[in-house]
């Protein structure tokens, strides 16, 4: 992942809209304030450093940027005092301004998010902040209307496929079609995840196929969710648990990935409108029972009851 880290502006394969935008802030020389907010694996991070090298030479970059994660220590003495002096000294012999990066936001609590909307007025003339974050909703009111605001979205597969196959040409891995679409499916839009189970599954198998790729992720197949229902829908109660309890055990499925699948088919086969209603109502009570942390094998017992009673009403409308 940090290999393939993409290092100027023009790598970045996706949000080109935000990307121009920076690019003229840049050549401008009129840098705002950013806040970039999305889900992960999404290009923010990489976006701001490939900002900050396209900003400042490799030798200034120690004294010009400051970066700061969730993992360092940002609470409201950092900000008061690091990040203060750090945003007060001005730069000698340059002109321009320094850059403090603060990744994952979120994190940081309300005081610190408090002492910094300070911070960032007082010395807007010659520092520039920008907050990366995954929940817009975690940052205060007041911080985010002082930056100017960029959402990355999800990554498409139209963007993400080039990219993959690029690593996958360097690194020179066996990847058959629809292992490269299990990738996609599976990483729902986040590079990173993609190229970690990429990695993953061709360390654990050398050839990265659909059915390899599910393996290595602990993912049910379709083809075994497609069993699941038809065994719940054709056999009697007792045939139906024990045969999805001999799957379960022997390829480690968890109820919950289960039900996740399943709540896709339901969508896909034809129940009758009222009936359909019924069984996503019983799915969703499920899903909430497994998440407060009860005994999987009553609730796979609820699963396969809802889904009987589903066809004895579908049989008796027919």
């Amino acid at each position: 992942v940090e290999k393939y880290r993409p290092q100027a502006l023009s790598e970045l394969v996706s949000h080109q809209d935000i990307l121009s935008t920076v690019q003229r802030f840049i050549s401008e020389d009129r840098l705002p304030h950013l806040l970039l907010y999305g889900p992960p694996g999404t290009g923010k991070t990489s976006t701001i450093l490939a900002c900050a090298r396209q900003l400042y030479r490799e030798r200034e970059f120690g004294s010009m940027v400051l970066e700061l994660n969730a993992s360092d220590d940002r609470g409201i003495d950092i900000v008061r005092g690091p990040i203060l002096s750090f945003a007060s000294t001005r730069t000698i012999f340059k002109k321009g301004f320094k850059l403090v990066i603060l990744d994952e936001a979120d994190a940081m609590t309300q005081d610190a998010q408090n002492a910094l909307r300070r911070v960032i007025e007082k010395f807007t003339e010659n520092t520039r902040f920008c907050l990366i974050c995954n929940y817009l909703s975690k940052i205060i009111p007041a911080l985010q209307s002082r930056c100017t605001r960029f959402r990355f979205g999800p990554l498409t597969p139209e963007l993400m496929v080039p990219r993959l196959q690029h690593v996958i040409q360097e690194e020179g891995v066996d990847v058959t079609e629809d292992g490269m679409k299990a990738l996609v499916t599976l990483s729902s839009g986040d590079m990173r995840r993609a190229l970690n189970i990429l990695q993953s599954t061709s360390m654990a198998f050398g050839k990265v196929t659909e059915e390899n790729v599910y393996t290595c992720t602990g993912h049910p197949l379709k083809s075994d969710i497609a069993n699941i229902l038809d065994w719940m829908l054709n056999q009697d109660f007792s045939t139906a648990y024990r045969k999805i309890t001999e799957l379960k055990a022997l390829k480690g499925l968890a109820l919950q990935d289960i039900l996740t699948e399943i709540h896709l088919f339901v969508h896909r086969v034809d129940f009758p409108p009222s009936i359909r209603m019924q069984l996503l109502i019983k799915l969703a009570d499920i899903e909430y029972r497994l998440a407060a942390g009860t005994s999987e094998k009553i609730q796979l017992s609820s699963l396969i009851a809802a889904f009987q009673v589903t066809r004895d009403l579908v049989v008796a409308e027919a």
